[in-house]
């Protein structure tokens, strides 16, 4: 692909190996045909020196929280590992048993409970073990926060106010006012403030005077397969990289409509040849594949689009407990746990089967002589 984003027309082969193509109503070439026995005269086994030299990951952009990256020469079935991984099995830390010793809020204590459930708590899951039940709670493996707030006329409220926050002390209960309380040397080992929600503005509830809240929660480490509110993601998602080949020269007005037919910054619009003006693909990545072009029957039979079957384009939103690119390291390293545990698993098996189909030692020595 050049460096504005167009690609080169496809032989036919390669197209039906290599891309998806959309087309009016239907995506063809959907199904992976990368095995060995596809094509004749195509060895598609498996290499990994092959596989080493097509892999890469390029990093686009980022942040603390998000992280952009391609991963290119890999099976669907390898990124949609990934992307599972990242939202159920990466563990962190999350409130798991609220104690609740005084709610007189008008919010039921199951609801209040399942609210906290689910704040997000900036704690790195990797310094905790799993707990095998409420008998087993030590500073390895949980975390504790109070969580007490009465709400409270002010004194000096205007006579005509009518707001709650000129009214009011404390009328709402936010993620911020869980305070944490260290557990044997945790405080050492993690700071001061070093555990806490992630976000401190999260509304739990709103109290009127008299009211008030006195909860203590417990966090423990746990998964997303289990519940949504140890996914450590907010989003995890992949696409394919978007092609767009143009099977012809568009120029004048044409070119204007069929620029009109994309997004912004997809196509453009440049001198070209004795100073007519033609479209070239600027930035095919950012095409959403809308398909409008395939509305305007004078410029659908010249606009080929498609994606590249082996090339993914991820975006991965963390909720604040790790950094997103760590996110990112630890659900690799979880899906090579699997694989090796699937090897182990077989190599086992293999022993297991040739220990059966072995000789017995003793032969026949142990049968009947026939004379007695």
């Amino acid at each position: 692909m050049s460096e504005a984003g167009a690609a080169v027309p496809s032989s036919g082969l390669d197209l039906l190996r290599n891309k998806v193509v959309l087309g009016h109503e239907t995506v063809h070439n959907v199904s992976s045909t990368a095995y060995p026995g596809a094509y004749p005269g195509i060895d598609d086994s498996f290499s990994l020196s092959s596989f080493a030299k097509d892999f890469r990951v390029d990093v686009i952009s980022e942040t603390d929280d998000m992280i952009e990256f391609d991963m290119i020469g890999v099976d669907a079935a390898v990124a949609n590992t990934v992307r599972r991984i990242l939202i159920a099995e990466v563990p962190t830390m999350a409130i798991e048993n609220c104690f609740i010793y005084n709610n007189t809020s008008i919010i039921q204590d199951e609801v209040l409970a399942h609210r906290m459930g689910l704040v997000p708590i900036k704690a790195d899951p990797r310094k905790f073990e799993f707990s095998n039940g409420k008998d087993d709670r030590d500073e390895t493996n949980y975390i504790v926060f109070r969580l007490k707030v009465r709400c409270e006329r002010r004194k000096d409220a205007p006579p005509d106010a009518t707001a709650p926050e000129e009214m009011y002390i404390n009328h709402r209960v936010l993620s911020g006012d869980l305070l944490w309380m260290p557990q044997g040397g945790q405080r050492e080992e993690f700071g001061e403030n070093g555990i806490r929600p992630v976000h401190d503005d999260i509304l739990l509830a709103v109290l009127r005077p008299g009211q008030e809240i006195d909860i203590e929660v417990h966090c423990i480490k746990g998964i997303g397969k289990e519940h949504a509110k140890w996914s450590p993601v907010c989003t995890a998602s992949y696409r394919l990289l978007p092609e767009i080949v143009l099977l012809k020269e568009f120029e004048g007005e044409e070119a204007d409509k069929l620029v009109g037919c994309f997004g912004e910054g997809v196509l453009e619009v440049v001198p070209g040849p004795a100073g007519i003006r033609v479209a070239r693909v600027a930035n095919a990545r950012a095409c959403t594949m809308s398909r409008e072009v395939h509305r305007h029957p004078d410029l659908a039979p010249h606009v080929r689009l498609q994606r590249v079957r082996d090339h993914f384009i991820f975006s991965v939103e963390s909720t604040g407990a790790l950094k997103a690119a760590e996110l990112v390291s630890e659900a690799i390293a979880c899906m090579v746990d699997k694989a090796e545990l699937v090897l182990d698993t077989l190599t086992r098996l293999e022993t297991e089967v040739d220990d059966d189909d072995a000789p017995d030692d003793h032969g026949d020595d142990d049968e009947p002589d026939g004379n007695l």
